[in-house]
């Protein structure tokens, strides 16, 4: 089996984080053969950065590119519907940036083309295969803490300058851009559990967009799971889950966890160092969800067994509802 050809669908920061990270791979394992822009220049820059023989003016020709297995969308989130339906009716198999859609009912849709047309889809929730990850998933079915009774989570960074994060129309807001990495972790350690109910207070900016904002699931059994998350400063941006027989935390930085402390012991798990500046925190960690997919696209998978589609759909059928509680909607939500 010769290396799986990835094609990367834009030229944006979050996209060169991740071709970073396939270099930290075997090259006879992972090979880009193309990557495409809305601006062909922007293609071309990327494309003479990071060694890729093809460069495209637009997503269409990516699209159509016989060598292209498998295309990583990293296009901002309102853009990921159109794009995704592109590349899953050509037949390619894709990887799409979190969150998946503006809402449920675009990831339905994508979830419902991806099946119609047989092709592996993935949401890209790259915290869940974090080494560190795999260890907590495997600690909890241990019962390392017994039984899980509460998740403690919060993310907030100075973030309320940066127009993609308060525009509406460019999918601005804490809690599509940060708080869904606290609600997909309840939702990792509950088992994909619906939560029986959801409470939700927060703060909107002047756009219309939430910028702060607490949220409380309550699920059967009497367990919790309890988040912050803020666009208007830094929090601790730790994570805790506390059970009957003990307690594992996720120091600073949870969504992209190199360390836990389990009972207090310390274990760390170190990243590979980047050949080339990152823009975000700890991005070498996106090896992992590649390597993932190529595992799954090598075993005949159409979904991930970590990242499902009932994953994807459970979480963004939180993300509604706060929304809802938070008064916060988008142009995609109109019928």
């Amino acid at each position: 089996m010769g290396p799986l050809h990835w094609g990367i669908c834009s030229a944006g920061k979050i996209s060169h984080d991740f071709l970073v990270a396939l270099k930290t791979l075997p090259p006879e394992d992972h090979k880009v053969v193309a990557i495409a822009s809305r601006e062909l220049s922007r293609a071309q820059e990327y494309a003479q950065t990071h060694n890729i023989p093809k460069a495209y003016g637009s997503y269409a020709e990516l699209a159509q590119d016989p060598d292209v297995e498998v295309v990583y969308v990293g296009v901002i989130h309102p853009y990921h519907l159109p794009s995704t339906l592109l590349f899953i009716q050509a037949g390619k198999n894709v990887l799409c940036e979190k969150p998946l859609g503006m809402n449920a009912a675009e990831v339905k849709a994508m979830v419902r083309a991806a099946r119609e047309k047989g092709v592996f889809f993935m949401e890209a929730f790259w915290s869940r295969f974090f080494p560190a990850s795999e260890k907590l998933r495997s600690l909890l079915r241990q019962g390392a803490v017994g039984d899980v009774v509460m998740v403690h989570a919060d993310f907030g960074l100075p973030l309320i300058t940066v127009s993609r994060c308060t525009e509406k129309e460019l999918g601005g807001g804490g809690l599509l851009d940060i708080g869904l990495y606290c609600v997909q972790l309840a939702c990792m350690v509950f088992g994909g559990e619906k939560p029986k109910s959801i409470v939700a207070s927060g703060f909107l900016h002047d756009t219309g967009v939430d910028k702060m904002g607490s949220i409380i699931l309550n699920f059967s059994g009497n367990r919790q799971a309890v988040f912050t998350y803020s666009l208007l400063a830094k929090l601790p941006n730790r994570a805790s889950i506390s059970g009957t027989k003990g307690i594992i935390e996720i120091p600073s930085h949870f969504w992209c966890p190199l360390q836990l402390v389990v009972n207090g012991k310390n274990e760390e798990f170190p990243l590979p160092p980047p050949s080339q500046k990152l823009n975000f925190l700890n991005s070498t960690g996106l090896r992992y969800e590649a390597e993932h997919v190529r595992q799954c696209l090598h075993q005949g998978l159409k979904e991930s067994p970590i990242v499902s589609h009932a994953d994807s759909e459970l979480v963004h059928s939180i993300l509604d509802e706060v929304r809802r509680q938070l008064g916060v909607s988008y142009p995609q939500d109109q019928p």
